[in-house]
């Protein structure tokens, strides 16, 4: 079974090693031991802090094999962000030269730097490893961070957003960079994507064209990119348009890739969750729905604990007549709760 739960100290070697494996491009996990262990640091005192509404917090989780042990998988929420250090995109528009006089009306499209998205979490840091990307693993791994923030949402803002990674190919070159590169910067996209991935931002307040680039004044390699995906980015970004996440014209000012958000309460696996007391009765757990008959709904499932979180995939019963869902005891000792607390669950798959 595969459980999620908040990182701790001693997973900071596997957590270097999917540094490692998610390769260039991947900013929110730098290759770097002093910034992956500040990145641990700052998730369990996000996970322990008592928060009433949301700040700098940062979490951290990780998907944990029982039957081996090992981390496969790591996923991560940032509670506001832009609050410390300025938070950058592109936005994609259209301006119109028009003149009445000599009939002429063209649109052009534009790239304007802003900071729009200041304060608004982020749901970042998804990397499973390759060993365990099978059945449901990527889902759960994404999904369970709408379970959180839904049973917690004062520690989130109600604007949710993600950054999909852009187009590079495998030595890290990004034709959206390599342009920007030839006329502000005079470093490779491998070396600005870890410097942002450290916290050292400044160089693009400084060295970034302040006024709005007309996307037509691009190479054309740069302007096949905008706002599209990294191949291995392709199943997140459409596993997110299924949750009701969208495009409203921001890019990474990296590589281009697109930015999607969503409302929290209106993402659908967070509308569709329900919280509900617990029985634990091995007789009944996973073998029947409320109707009698056998039932194969499965439900990624998280306890409402915090310092203490844990979320599994499993078949419950539901029984509406007492509102309370019924669960297996081993179930019940994954999640670490006991008869009559709660947990909150959503279908693993919707209907179409």
């Amino acid at each position: 079974m595969n459980i999620i739960r908040p990182i701790k100290h001693s997973d900071y070697a596997v957590l270097h090693d999917i540094a490692v494996e998610s390769g260039i491009g991947f900013t929110s996990l730098p290759v770097n031991e002093t910034l992956l262990k500040s990145k641990i640091l700052d998730s369990e005192t996000a996970f322990q802090a008592d928060i009433s509404q949301p700040g700098n917090e940062s979490y951290l989780f990780v998907m944990e094999d029982t039957n081996t042990g090992q981390v496969v998988g790591t996923s991560g929420i940032a509670s506001s962000v832009g609050l410390d250090d300025a938070f950058y995109h592109y936005h994609l528009s259209k301006v119109v030269h028009a003149s009445r006089e000599l009939d002429i009306y063209n649109t052009a499209e534009i790239l304007t730097l802003c900071n729009d998205y200041t304060g608004v979490s982020e749901i970042c840091t998804l990397f499973l490893r390759e060993s365990a990307r099978q059945g449901n693993n990527g889902r759960f791994l994404s999904k369970v961070r709408f379970l959180f923030m839904m049973e917690h949402k004062e520690r989130f803002a109600e604007t949710v957003i993600a950054e999909m990674r852009g187009i590079s190919d495998e030595s890290g070159k990004s034709p959206f960079w390599q342009w920007l590169e030839e006329h502000f910067f005079s470093m490779d996209f491998p070396t600005a994507d870890y410097l942002t991935g450290i916290g050292q931002k400044q160089f693009i307040a400084e060295l970034m064209p302040k006024y709005p680039i007309y996307v037509s004044l691009l190479s054309k390699e740069a302007q096949a990119v905008i706002g599209k995906v990294h191949d291995k980015t392709k199943p997140a970004l459409r596993l997110l348009e299924s949750e009701g996440f969208s495009c409203r014209g921001y890019v990474d000012i990296f590589d281009a890739g697109p930015t999607v958000e969503a409302n929290l309460t209106h993402i659908r696996t967070a509308q569709a969750s329900r919280k509900l007391a617990v029985k634990i009765d091995d007789s009944l757990a996973g073998k029947y729905n409320e109707h009698g008959s056998h039932s194969e709904t499965e439900y990624f499932v998280i306890n409402t604990k915090i310092t203490d979180f844990r979320a599994i995939a499993a078949s419950i019963h539901i029984d509406e007549a007492n509102e309370r869902a019924i669960i297996s005891q081993a179930d019940a000792d994954h999640l670490g709760i006991q008869d009559g607390e709660f947990i909150r669950f959503a279908p693993t798959t919707f209907k179409v």
